[in-house]
């Protein structure tokens, strides 16, 4: 990796590394909102009703799309998800994101393992890189701890098999 490209990642990292300062201080929820990059998860989240599921005891492990990830979808995608008639599909699709139970990097490392989602699907990780992959999202960021499990941010929004 060239310094200008260590030093881009440094700089992406900012609000990641402030993120993982608040490890332990907050349920998956709070701690996607504090981090300030996950503003269109959080909603929505709210939007299908699993914001009081995901604050709850878990554990769970949140696979997290920053808002540029949720950004680069086709132009209305996420406008449509969040209409109250699509509730279901949007439930769909956020819940292939979470995995029950705590599944730290270090759980995957060196392995490339499909893992059932909550949604019912399988998710295929590879770890077995320089990057971990979760399906065609790079892993930015692993191992954010919350009260009730931890979050790996990623690049790009999952989209489970219809």
């Amino acid at each position: 990796m060239t310094i200008s490209m260590r030093l881009g990642a440094a700089a992406m990292a900012l609000p990641l590394v402030a993120m993982a300062g608040t490890a332990g201080a907050a349920d998956i929820v709070d701690t996607a909102r504090e981090a300030g990059s996950f503003t269109t998860l959080v909603a929505a989240i709210e939007a299908a009703g699993l914001a009081e599921t995901l604050k709850g005891e878990g554990p769970f492990t949140v696979f997290a799309p920053t808002d540029e990830a949720f950004a680069a979808l086709p132009e209305g995608t996420v406008d449509d998800l969040l209409e109250p008639e699509n509730k279901d599909k949007l439930t769909g699709l956020l819940t292939y994101h979470v995995l029950p139970g705590k599944t730290m990097s270090s759980d995957l490392a060196g392995k490339s393992t499909e893992v059932e989602t909550v949604q019912g699907g399988m998710l295929a990780i590879d770890a077995t890189g320089d990057t971990v992959m979760a399906d065609d999202a790079t892993v930015t960021q692993a191992d954010v701890e919350a009260d009730n499990g931890v979050i790996h941010v990623i690049d790009g929004v999952l989209m489970p098999d219809s």
